[in-house]
């Protein structure tokens, strides 16, 4: 199928002037935009309309419902979702960057340790009120102002009740094993946020079949005490089982090692 054209600079979507494209995915674009009523800019996420079917207008849907769940300082808000012209739009606050683009470039063992604990705070939270994420990965954190870290995509996202229902959604590269075969779960988010973290500290992405130590290992001593690194290879165990039953038990385990020791330098 042919992919219809991208929007264009100054382009007008309703009270939205197009400024630029941020991203282009598989499923939808994500704009920088000026709102006209209120005077600022935002994001705008607009599925491809060769892919809004029943099935991804439902995902999409999904996100904007989720986000009245799900209001926390390290969440993305969602500040409007409504069709406009044809398109399917949410709009959200505009970041600075992607915690994708910031990790090209140095960051302190200070700060990362600082986004460990923000991003952390999201993924609990959302735990917390049984949503499984399902594609946590660099590019669904969003960096704004004064080092805010806020967790975006819940278009993945699956209510936990008595089970999930299965899904081999998600981002490979930070896919948990058991979510590549269709089962996400809890620890699934528990694995894909210590790979995250991993490549933050390390500067390495672990590959299958995840042996321990991955490459990166010496860079990773050079940050973090045993403690810490202990902490975050339970994240990364193979096994389900074996992690932190679910981001909420992992963020309680990072805030008392925290407490307890410093990191090894910037």
């Amino acid at each position: 199928m042919v992919r219809s054209k991208l929007l264009r600079a100054r382009q007008k979507l309703g009270k939205y002037r197009i400024e630029r494209r941020l991203a282009d995915g598989p499923r939808c674009a994500v704009y920088q935009a000026y709102d006209t009523i209120h005077g600022c800019r935002v994001a705008l996420k607009i599925p491809h309309p060769d892919m809004m079917d029943d099935y991804f207008l439902a995902d999409f849907r999904r996100e904007a419902r989720l986000a009245t769940r799900m209001e926390h300082p390290n969440v993305l808000p969602i500040l409007n979702a409504s069709f406009i012209d044809e398109h399917f739009v949410i709009a959200m606050p505009l970041g600075e960057e992607s915690l994708a683009d910031r990790l090209a470039r140095r960051i302190s063992t200070d700060k990362a340790l600082d986004y460990t604990s923000q991003m952390l705070s999201a993924l609990a939270h959302a735990h917390s009120r049984r949503i499984i994420h399902c594609d946590v990965k660099p590019d669904n954190f969003i960096l704004f102002p004064d080092n805010r870290v806020r967790l975006t995509d819940f278009g993945f996202s699956k209510i936990a009740l008595r089970t999930v229902k299965a899904s081999g959604s998600g981002t490979v590269g930070y896919l948990a094993p058991e979510q590549a075969l269709g089962r996400p779960m809890f620890q699934s988010d528990v694995f894909s946020l210590g790979l995250v973290i991993y490549r933050m500290f390390s500067g390495t992405l672990p590959e299958w079949p995840y042996a321990w130590p991955p490459a990166g290992q010496a860079r990773l001593r050079q940050r973090l005490r045993s403690p810490m690194i202990a902490w975050l290879r339970r994240a990364l165990e193979l096994r389900p089982q074996a992690r932190f039953r679910d981001a909420v038990q992992m963020e309680n385990a990072f805030r008392r090692l925290r407490g307890k020791t410093r990191s090894r330098g910037a």
